[in-house]
């Protein structure tokens, strides 16, 4: 499936998130439900995560420049980051808001937030269909970020349909702040994880799920390399790594270093997903032999 499909399939999930999130809003207020305006807050994530998605897709395609070497990448990280920001601050308001109502329960009127919550739980499902090929077929990781901000969506609109149900016939209104705190927790976690693997890719860490030490030890399998040492990886954006190490190999002709690099690159990009590298060949050790090198400030 090519770029272009994915960005159509990825408007129309936009815009009818986008309206559901309206009609959430509008059917919170009206029936005077703070679970129903928590929906809202939780599809607003849905909304941010998937122009998050289509926004990468765009500034991917940008190309490099002079004083920007690595294109406009980090910018989905930065948005990320904010996004997360913004789901903190959202999620206290609905604590908030669900500590002022525990003190002095308000009514909600049930019918209204059930039939709201079952638009958002089909549009939802809607936008899953759009997502789901995508999302299985395609290794961009923002994709399938987007794909399972939906589903914990979806499983947010249930949750918000059976306390409706439970509300119209027992007129327990508690149970609508019991869910909205529910929605906050669950925002405040996901608020979490964002911005922790969104600062994580702005130090310039290793990606997650790569070893430094598994990656010697791969290079190091090639016969030609005797040693890896000054090993650097990182994340340019969630799903684009480079990387640069000091490879010490016999002393050789350039032609014959040529095909080593062939392999260094072949090796790392179909266990490590690096498709960016840069390798400085040594016939002797230029000094620390240490994989990571200390950088003083």
């Amino acid at each position: 499936m090519g770029p272009g499909v994915i960005e159509k399939r990825l408007k129309w999930a936009i815009l009818l998130t986008s309206l559901a999130l309206v009609i959430e809003v509008i059917g919170g207020t009206l029936a005077n439900s703070l679970a129903l305006l928590s929906d809202a807050a939780h599809m607003f994530t849905d909304v941010m995560a998937l122009s998050l998605s289509f926004f990468a897709l765009k500034i991917a395609g940008k190309p490099s420049t002079d004083t920007k070497t690595f294109g406009y990448h980090r910018m989905e990280i930065f948005a990320a980051f904010l996004n997360g920001v913004l789901l903190l601050l959202m999620a206290c308001w609905i604590l908030y808001e669900a500590w002022q109502r525990a003190l002095d329960p308000h009514a909600v009127d049930s019918q209204v937030l059930i039939i709201v919550a079952g638009i958002g739980l089909a549009v939802n499902l809607c936008v899953l269909c759009f997502l789901r090929e995508p999302a299985s077929h395609n290794h961009d990781l923002n994709i399938k970020s987007a794909f399972y901000h939906v589903v914990g969506d979806s499983v947010a609109s249930i949750g918000v349909i059976v306390g409706g149900t439970v509300m119209l016939y027992t007129q327990w209104y508690i149970v609508d702040t019991f869910i909205a705190v529910a929605i906050a927790i669950f925002l405040i976690w996901v608020a979490k994880k964002i911005m922790r693997s969104a600062l994580h890719i702005l130090l310039e860490a290793v990606p997650e799920g790569v070893s430094i030490q598994e990656v010697k030890l791969a290079l190091t399998a090639i016969p030609a390399i005797k040693d890896i040492h000054e090993l650097h990886i990182w994340c340019i954006c969630s799903n684009i790594f480079a990387l640069s190490a000091h490879a010490l190999v016999n002393d050789q002709k350039v032609n014959q270093v040529e095909s080593v690099l062939g392999e260094i690159k072949e090796t790392l990009k179909t266990r490590f997903n690096i498709a960016h590298s840069t390798i400085q060949f040594e016939t002797n050790l230029c000094g620390d032999s240490e994989v990571v090198c200390d950088m003083k400030h």
